[in-house]
């Protein structure tokens, strides 16, 4: 053991961490950055350590959520024991391994640990699980710590398991892990928690929120001028300060972007620039771990948050950006979104800059904005698509997932996605319990979208490598054409190449064989089989089955200048694309940005119809669609009874069907577009308001006759004028006072309650308004001069509006008796100099009522 490491500040709590295990078996430990609870706790465990335990080596087995951390752990300890990575300690990751047969510390990803409990759940040989940085809630190490509780609790009471965090909020870690102790309810109790305190330097922290008016980020977009503003903050943090700088960004393009405003090639002033995420060679990620000659500049993604130590590092930019999964369940399609990281995250990315000296961190916000950050960043399990989760705890025989000990549990909206999913993919049977075929999918290490697709498609090491490519993030520069993409690959001998060779080659030998024949059963369904669907064909083939059978709802036919997915979402290409031209595409990567109609396609294969057909045959329907269609571009809908073909949300063929109920339809139509469908003439709109006032005011059983009311008894009233209409034209022939008619009780007299007119002192018979609260009659003075009181209409007074000769309003009032003794003296006054032809009299109440005018005088005449 190196001295220099041997004394770590987690070394004090070691007798503490190892008592505890003893005793329960379980416990959590806490500790801050920089204090080797990554490195010397493992070796501890493993009894490598002098002085700690005399016993025999034990094997551990240390889960770190990236593949980064992994290697980084591995070759620090081997370092550590002044030995070699491979010896007595080693790692695996998806693809690689570098173990011996003396290892006894191995380094894994959660994923890799997760194969290997559905492998053995045993894990015989083990003495110790230590799952590190917990507090991140990697979806996969959430169910890998479910799965170890599940077999302590079951299979292996021996087997001792840590869990580590660099935050303290230990607590929850603490219950989880005491609830799964040995026995049939475990002990309640929660597991020891042990704290180490680090020695972290004190980190000064400088606010520098953009000057002016920045963009929020959307989906996957940053405003170019907040990433030009975060190059500036690394100039003026490399001017103002000594040592390395770490900055973090969201994600691999806004790293080249910042990067190549540093100044990529060759530096800024002779400084190197080195762009860390997962993707990078791992000889970029060895160069970020070991010092270096000179100053450096280290962009990074939240890859670099926690885990292990950048040496030299005394200044953190912080963009305060994060990426979270974002799944549309109901579209199939995910995306990563980008989002204001936490609190917790902010201190942990700070805290990089204090783990070898005092450091700074520019934090690239407002201190008013910090406080109104989330505290903790929202768990994996409640934002990702969950396909992958529900196989595996399927083939862990938990297809709910209900009796996995998990801090939260996985959305129901989510896993029932999931599980439909799986049930289409063949992987689930009926009763939800995986099949031999889920448990090959699961096999693979790769979604089980792409895992179905590696198995059906039968085309050997070319699928493998399709796969290959759709398992890993591409390139930036890489185009919408997957085929390109893929024969780029092919020759290229960068480090993207070569990383995608080695998983084509696992892929190819994890799951060699093929699927179904390539062919048409009933209804286009390809019959299951041995036999691959393309044994052999061309690049563009092998690429467009392979794509259209890991995505089949993303099977997409041209739409106008769009296109339509079997999904029924609407997709388009980037302008310009040399795929533009295509009748069929089978779309691998596709998003949905917020608020757009329609979804953007990042990469996709030309394929042809019979292909559509053999990858989503379990999408495919053939029948009899009566609906109320409205056409694509049109506002307007009409009844549509055709034979159809289809496949998903793609018309394939149709044809008219004739003689067919289209009542359904023509019902539907109704409740879409409404009772504006029908003709409406004034005096349907009339006897529609006198039945809603009899409703209003008499209640039952006078029916509703609001506009929902009306479609919810169209069957009723609308019969048999509904059964006789075909089109929309029907529709609004239909003669709605007729059928309105049928609304009223059969024991009632609409005439009577609610009269559609009235006749005045004048004799003129005049019609009622209904339109408002309380029924209106509008008539002229002179037609209800003696007229004390107007009647009631179903106990409700009338009001009167009295018009002027001209049917200008002149006075309104519901006593007529109080307008003829107040208010007809003003009214006389003012109209009859303007109106003389008509009687204006002294005394209304006494004078004949008429709707005449005075005849008018002969010239000369007395």
């Amino acid at each position: 053991m190196r001295p220099d490491r041997s004394g770590l500040p987690v070394r004090h709590v070691l007798p503490e961490l190892l008592a505890a295990l003893d005793e329960r078996g379980v416990a959590v430990l806490t500790a801050p950055p920089g204090t080797g609870k990554t490195t010397l706790v493992p070796l501890a465990l493993a009894g490598l350590l002098d002085g700690l335990d005399d016993a025999a080596p034990k094997r551990v087995v240390v889960a770190e959520p990236r593949r980064m951390a992994v290697r980084a752990a591995a070759r620090r300890m081997a370092w550590m024991l002044e030995s070699e990575v491979g010896a007595e300690v080693g790692f695996s990751i998806r693809g690689e391994r570098r173990t011996g047969p003396g290892t006894v510390v191995e380094v894994v990803t959660t994923g890799v640990l997760l194969q290997r409990l559905q492998r053995d759940p045993e894990l015989d040989g083990t003495h110790t699980v230590l799952l590190d940085e917990c507090h991140e809630r990697h979806l996969d190490a959430d169910t890998a710590l479910a799965f170890l509780l599940d077999v302590r609790a079951t299979l292996r009471p021996d087997l001792r398991i840590v869990a580590t965090s660099a935050t303290a909020d230990a607590a929850p870690w603490a219950r989880l892990l005491g609830s799964g102790e040995p026995g049939p309810s475990g002990s309640g109790d929660p597991a020891p928690v042990v704290h180490a305190s680090g020695t972290m330097h004190p980190v000064t922290p400088v606010w520098a929120p953009p000057p002016g008016t920045v963009a929020p980020p959307h989906g996957m977009r940053v405003d170019p001028v907040f990433l030009t503003h975060v190059a500036g903050v690394v100039r003026r943090a490399l001017a103002e300060r000594e040592g390395d700088v770490l900055c973090f960004l969201p994600g691999v393009g806004e790293i080249g972007r910042v990067a190549a405003q540093l100044g990529r090639d060759g530096g800024i002033d002779g400084i190197d620039v080195l762009q860390v995420h997962g993707q990078a060679p791992a000889r970029v990620q060895d160069a970020v771990l070991s010092p270096g000659a000179g100053r450096r500049v280290v962009l990074a993604t939240s890859v670099a948050e926690s885990s292990l130590t950048v040496p030299g590092v005394r200044i953190v930019v912080d963009s305060g950006l994060a990426r979270e999964p974002r799944t549309d369940h109901a579209r199939g399609l995910g995306s990563l979104s980008t989002v204001r990281a936490s609190r917790a995250s902010a201190t942990q990315r700070a805290g990089r800059a204090g783990r070898e000296a005092p450091g700074v961190v520019y934090r690239c916000w407002s201190q008013a904005e910090h406080d109104r950050l989330p505290e903790y960043a929202r768990p994996e399990i409640a934002l990702a698509d969950l396909t992958g989760f529900a196989l595996q705890a399927a083939c862990w025989g938990d297809p709910a997932a209900t009796g996995l000990a998990l801090l939260d549990a996985p959305p129901p909206a989510a896993m029932d996605a999931a599980r439909r999913t799986l049930g289409a993919l063949g992987a689930l049977d009926p009763a939800g319990r995986v099949t031999g075929r889920g448990r090959r999918m699961a096999v693979a290490g790769v979604h089980p979208r792409l895992a179905r697709a590696l198995i059906d498609a039968g085309a050997g090491p070319r699928a493998a490598e399709v796969v290959a490519l759709l398992s890993e993030q591409l390139p930036r520069e890489a185009g919408d054409d997957l085929v390109a993409v893929w024969r780029s690959a092919r020759r290229g001998g960068d480090a993207f190449s070569a990383r995608w060779r080695q998983e084509a080659g696992r892929l190819a030998r994890a799951v060699p064989g093929g699927g179904p024949r390539r062919g048409k059963g009933k209804g286009g369904a390809a019959p299951q089989g041995d036999e691959g669907a393309v044994p052999d064909g061309s690049d563009d083939t092998v690429a467009g089955t392979v794509v259209a059978l890991a995505y089949p709802e993303r099977v997409a036919r041209r739409r106008g200048g769009a296109y339509l997915m079997a999904s029924g979402t609407a997709a388009e290409l980037p302008s310009g694309s040399r795929l533009g031209t295509a009748e069929w595409l089978a779309v691998a990567v596709a998003d949905r940005p917020a608020g757009a109609a329609s979804a953007r396609i990042r990469q996709a294969v030309v394929i042809d119809e019979e292909t559509a057909r053999l990858a989503a045959a379990p999408l495919y329907a053939s029948g009899e669609e009566i609906t109320w269609r409205v056409p694509p571009g049109e506002r307007r809908g009409d009844v549509s009874a055709r034979r159809v073909e289809r496949l998903g949300a793609i018309e394939l063929s149709s044809g008219v069907l004739r003689g067919a109920d289209v009542r359904p339809a023509v019902l539907e139509g109704l409740r879409a577009e409404g009772l504006s469908l029908l003709r409406w003439t004034p005096e349907a709109v009339a006897l529609r308001e006198r039945l809603a006032f009899c409703r209003r005011t008499l209640g039952d059983p006078w029916p509703a006759t609001d506009d929902e009311a009306l479609i919810e008894a169209a069957d009723r009233w609308l019969e048999p004028e509904l059964s006789r209409a075909r089109r929309r034209s029907d529709l609004e022939r239909l003669d709605v006072v007729s059928a309105l008619h049928r609304l009223v009780p059969w024991n009632a007299r609409l005439a009577e309650t609610a009269p559609e007119r009235i006749e005045v002192p004048s004799g003129s018979r005049i019609r009622i308004d209904y339109s408002g609260d309380r029924p209106v009659l509008a008539a002229k003075v002179q037609e209800l001069f003696g007229w004390a009181e107007a009647p009631r209409v179903a106990g409700v007074p009338l009001v009167i509006h009295l018009l002027s000769p001209a049917g200008r309003p002149a006075a309104v009032t519901a006593d007529l008796a109080s307008f003829w003794r107040e208010g007809y003296r003003a009214v006389r006054a003012e109209l009859r100099g303007r109106y003389p032809r008509h009687p204006w009299p002294d005394d209304p109440m006494a004078a004949p009522a008429t709707r005449r005018v005075n005849p008018r005088r002969r010239p000369g005449g007395t």
